[in-house]
C-alpha cells in the first residue's frame, strides 16, 4: 500500500509508504474485529507554541474500525480549576486547534466518546519566539560521506544519487543534520510504533530540521517507509511510488539525511529528508 500523502504550503511535499499486507495478515486483520478494537486508540499532542506565536495542539484516533466524534480540549493550569481554553470535535480521525498564547501553563485531553481518551504533559509556554543563531550558508553542498550515518544509511544516499543522475539531477550531499533529524525521527516511530510524518508531540518535519540545527533552505521534503529490509528494497519501493519519486527527482534539492532504525521486532524504519541551500 503506497500513500502519498500531499503537498504542504506549496514547497513542501509529503510522502509516506507501507510495505502490502501479505494474504494472511489481510486475512487476520479482517477475521479479528475483536483485535482491532483492542487496537484502537486516541493520542494528543502536548500543546506547543507555533511559529505564528499561537498555542497549538492536536488529537489524532488511530487504529479505528469505524468513525466516532474526536473531541479536543486545550486547557490552562490555574489554581482552582482549570478553565477550557479552546475546545473542538471532529468525525474524521484528527483534529487541530490553535489559540493566541497567554503566558501560562496549558496541556490538552482528547476523548472520542467510546471510552478512549489521552491526556497530554502539561508544558509551561512563555509565548516568546526561539532565537537561534544563524550558521553559515555553505555555497555548495558538502559530498556524501561515510562519516555522516550507518553504512546502510549511506547506501541509500548513495542508491538515491544513482536515480538521481540517471534523471539529470546533481547528486546530494548527506548533511549531519539532516541527518540527525531523519534518524531521530526513525528512532521515535520504531520506539513509539506508530507511523506518520507528524511526531507524536505535534511536531512536523521541517520543525525537526530545524532543531537538529539546519538552518537556511528554500524547501524541504521528506519520505519515510517501514518494513523494507534493506536500502535497496526501499529506494525501489519509494521509485514506484508517484509521490516519493517526486521528492527524489526534485533537481532543486542539494542536500539529504536518511535514517534507518530497527525496532525490537527487527522491522526497520526509514526516514530522508531533503532540502535545498
Amino acid at each position: 500500500m503506497r500513500r502519498p500523502l500531499g503537498v504542504l504550503a506549496g514547497l513542501v511535499s509529503l510522502a509516506a509508504i507501507f510495505t502490502p499486507l501479505s494474504p494472511s495478515q489481510a486475512e487476520t486483520a479482517t477475521a479479528a474485529p475483536a483485535a482491532l478494537a483492542a487496537a484502537c486508540r486516541v493520542s494528543v499532542a502536548k500543546p506547543r507554541l507555533s511559529t505564528a506565536l499561537k498555542i497549538q495542539s492536536f488529537a489524532v484516533r488511530r487504529g479505528c474500525s469505524g468513525p466516532a466524534l474526536l473531541r479536543i480540549r486545550i486547557k490552562r493550569a490555574v489554581p482552582g480549576g482549570d478553565p477550557v481554553v479552546k475546545s473542538g470535535a471532529t468525525r474524521k480521525g484528527r483534529i487541530t486547534l490553535a489559540v493566541p498564547c497567554r503566558r501560562g501553563t496549558y496541556y490538552a485531553v482528547a476523548t472520542d466518546y467510546r471510552g478512549h481518551t489521552a491526556k497530554s504533559k502539561p508544558v509551561k509556554l512563555t509565548c516568546s519566539p526561539s532565537r537561534s543563531t544563524p550558521s553559515p550558508t555553505p555555497s555548495t553542498p558538502p559530498p556524501a560521506s561515510a562519516t555522516v550515518g550507518t553504512a546502510e544509511e549511506n547506501e541509500v544516499v548513495r542508491l538515491t544519487n544513482a536515480e538521481r543522475a540517471r534523471g539529470g539531477c546533481g547528486a546530494l550531499g548527506h548533511d549531519p543534520q539532516l541527518r540527525a533529524a531523519a534518524a531521530g525521527h526513525s528512532t521515535d516511530m520504531a520506539r513509539n510504533g506508530f507511523f506518520d510524518h507528524d511526531s507524536q508531540d505535534g511536531r512536523g518535519f521541517l520543525d525537526r530540521i530545524r532543531a537538529a540545527g539546519f538552518t537556511g533552505g528554500t524547501s524541504w521534503a521528506e519520505n519515510i517507509a517501514a518494513g523494507q529490509p534493506t536500502p535497496a528494497a526501499v529506494v525501489q519501493a519509494w521509485m514506484n511510488s508517484p509521490g516519493h519519486r517526486t521528492n527524489i527527482m526534485n533537481c532543486r534539492f542539494t542536500l539529504i539525511g536518511v535514517g534507518a532504525v530497527k525496532d525490537s521486532t527487527g522491522r526497520i524504519y526509514w526516514t530522508q529528508d531533503f532540502a535545498a541551500r
